[in-house]
């Protein structure tokens, strides 16, 4: 009998915060509510006001509750990479039981070897990301438990950011009324779902531009290798367009999502659209080839950045090319500029889920697919995730709005509830 188990993630971006409730049923992902509003209170991925952001969180929280009659309770949240640092570790312990069988208490145990290090008291431990397990002689093993042998041990990349900027965020999820269910960084979760096997595998750049920065993260050999934030998004896009044509910003972002093209080439120059002056009755008439200079002058900038970022990183080569994703690439002509700016294979990368059929869901998508992943890895998902009709479709600002949806954990987990949550992108 089919069962079926349900997640809400939590996806705090610069420009919109998003709440995704996703029901996954046998790696089938179906949405069943979408919460989405404008940001306060945050710039370029850092919290500068935190009432501002809370505010914010609770109003996607409301329109989730309200498409579903659902109350949440709890979220999969997603750190950005601001600040992030990537660091080789290793973990060596001896199996412990009598037959020499690999256990989960040997995997606890290697798992948690492997973080014995000086770890800055600036920074934060987000994710746990293996290489590999070595059993005795025998490497690139995926699972060990289950096998013989007497040594056990794990490469694995340890993922640190700042803890000021963490703690700032678990303070407006829970100033909200919500609890965390996992953590994960926002890049390592979406690039594990939006890029093929191949392009794991062979070295891939997974860019996702926002709207107040953009995100370029590599991976190869099916692992996360290298993430950094550039300060330059959408935003910045709105607010050339808003100077340049004299026009307020809401009226700018509005003509870059209904006449926005990023390719000169491609834009159309027969097509007027007016737009109003600032302080004037009058409005100007503007064509969409005109404003694609705009639009194009601005991501052919961004583009250069990307490309110095990934030279200075050490990167000239990816033979699995580039996969671009968030919200400012459902412009037009972004494709084809990238194209030709990159000199590479680009591709975009949309979900493909009924409701959240755009790019700027890419993380959210990610995070629940990502935490039902390892869930099923770790034996977490026997229990019916438990759903409460709230009352009202109304939202209620406290702790009395708490009634959601997640996987029942067995008892007496120990370790491997708390170090489940840093065992990332290596068990699909």
């Amino acid at each position: 009998m089919s069962q079926s188990y349900n997640y809400v993630s939590l996806d705090i971006g610069s420009s919109t915060i998003k709440v995704l409730i996703g029901e996954m049923d046998h790696n089938s992902l179906h949405v069943i509510g979408v919460g989405n509003v404008q940001s306060a209170g945050i710039r370029k991925g850092t919290i500068i006001d935190i009432d501002a952001t809370v505010q914010s969180i609770r109003k996607a929280i409301e329109q989730a509750e309200r498409m579903t009659g659902l109350k949440i309770e709890d979220v999969v949240l997603g750190i950005p990479a601001n600040g992030v640092q990537l660091q080789d570790v290793k973990g060596v312990v001896a199996v412990n039981s009598e037959n020499r069988e690999i256990t989960d208490d040997d995997l606890e145990r290697v798992m948690k070897s492997s973080q014995v290090m000086n770890v800055p008291p600036e920074r934060e431990i987000v994710n746990l990301v293996p290489k590999q397990f070595i059993v005795d002689d025998y490497d690139e093993i995926t699972d060990p438990r289950g096998m013989m042998g007497v040594r056990l041990e794990m490469d694995a990349t340890l993922i640190t950011t700042s803890k000021t900027l963490v703690h700032n965020i678990l303070r407006c999820v829970e100033r909200a009324g919500l609890q965390i269910r996992e953590i994960y960084l926002q890049p390592l979760a979406a690039g594990t779902f939006a890029l093929s096997e191949d392009e794991m595998n062979h070295g891939t750049a997974f860019i996702d531009i926002g709207g107040g920065s953009t995100t370029i993260s590599v991976f190869a050999e099916n692992r996360l290798v290298k993430t950094s934030v550039l300060p330059i998004g959408g935003d910045h896009i709105t607010k050339d367009l808003s100077i340049v044509l004299k026009t307020p910003t809401e009226q700018a972002r509005m003509i870059k999502h209904q006449h926005g093209h990023a390719f000169y080439d491609d834009a159309s120059d027969d097509e007027l659209f007016e737009v109003p002056v600032i302080g004037a009755d009058s409005k100007d008439q503007y064509s969409q080839r005109y404003i694609s200079e705009i639009i194009g002058s601005r991501l052919e900038e961004l583009f250069d950045l990307i490309l110095e970022d990934l030279y200075e990183a050490g990167i000239h080569d990816l033979p699995g090319g580039i996969v671009i994703t968030g919200g400012t690439a459902k412009l037009d002509g972004v494709l084809q500029l990238a194209r030709e700016i990159f000199k590479t294979r680009v591709r975009l990368y949309t979900p493909e889920y009924i409701g959240v059929r755009e790019p700027m869901y890419s993380t959210a998508v990610g995070l629940i697919r990502y935490a039902y992943m390892e869930d099923v890895f770790f034996g977490h998902e026997e229990g019916q995730a438990s759903l409460s009709q709230a009352d009202e479709a109304v939202y209620e600002p406290a702790e009395q709005n708490t009634k959601l949806v997640r996987p029942k954990k067995e008892k007496g987990e120990g370790f491997m509830k708390k170090a489940k949550k840093m065992f990332d992108n290596f068990f699909e």
